[in-house]
């Protein structure tokens, strides 16, 4: 028989063995979680070419704030985001002559995401924010890239119910191709055929949605109306209302 010395060394071991599986599995659980996403280019066919080449360049209307990234400010209770998360840069304006600093978040793989759209589509920012901030945002997500270079701000939407609604025909007039990607469904509540939704985001480090977007916005620019595949989402959108309403 066992020696009661023996019984638990056996059971200590026991113990160990559990407390460094579960310590593997959290590590490469981790390892999975955080290795970088990427969505292969590859050349385009013949076939594919050739049909790309016979339908207008679509243009992409891309929101701001918890769209492609989330902001705050020193004079703001940090509540949406985790005391200690670090931002990605600050933005320093002067508003009503108080100087006002912002430290924004960049929602997760929004760089390799513009990298990608902008070899697909003219890129418009079009954000319900004040022009001195939108412009100096838009200016560090660009760096230097020279891919965001027409920009429409608070003074080009239509006030609209306590918030704002953005016309898509005042950037262009073919609304075959143009669309616009957004949280907010007050936003396109006018053009409903033309908008892709997005949930809002805020500070969530895992967030893959501009990355699960790319295969439909891939697909998008062979189209010779891009209605005639976003009006399929309109259950969506209706859905998104209503919850606004509420």
């Amino acid at each position: 028989m066992l020696s009661l010395v023996q019984m638990k060394f056996r059971a200590l071991l026991v113990l160990l063995s559990k407390v460094w599986t579960c310590i593997c599995f959290m590590f490469n659980r981790q390892v999975r979680a955080y290795q970088p996403v990427k969505y292969e280019l590859f050349p385009l066919s013949p076939v594919s070419r050739h049909r790309l080449s016979i339908v207008h360049r679509k243009t992409l209307v891309l929101d701001l704030d918890e769209t492609l990234i989330h902001s705050h400010h020193n004079a703001m209770p940090r509540n949406t985001v985790k005391p200690g998360t670090p931002h990605d840069f600050t933005v320093k304006v002067t508003i009503d002559r108080h100087p006002v600093r912002f430290f924004v978040h960049k929602r997760p793989h929004v760089d390799f995401f513009l990298d990608v759209v902008s070899q697909w589509y003219d890129l418009v920012v079009f954000t319900a924010s004040m022009e001195i901030y939108g412009a100096a945002v838009a200016d560090k997500l660009d760096n230097g890239r020279n891919i965001l270079r027409r920009r429409f701000y608070r003074q080009h939407c239509t006030p609209d119910y306590g918030s704002y609604t953005k016309d898509l025909t005042a950037i262009c007039n073919d609304l075959n191709r143009i669309f616009i990607i957004d949280n907010s469904p007050a936003a396109y509540r006018c053009f409903p055929h033309n908008a892709i939704p997005i949930k809002s985001w805020f500070s969530d480090p895992m967030d893959v949605a501009l990355l699960s977007l790319l295969p439909m916005l891939d697909a998008l620019r062979f189209t010779n109306d891009v209605r005639s595949v976003l009006s399929r989402n309109l259950h969506l959108h209706d859905q998104q209302i209503e919850n606004l309403v509420l």
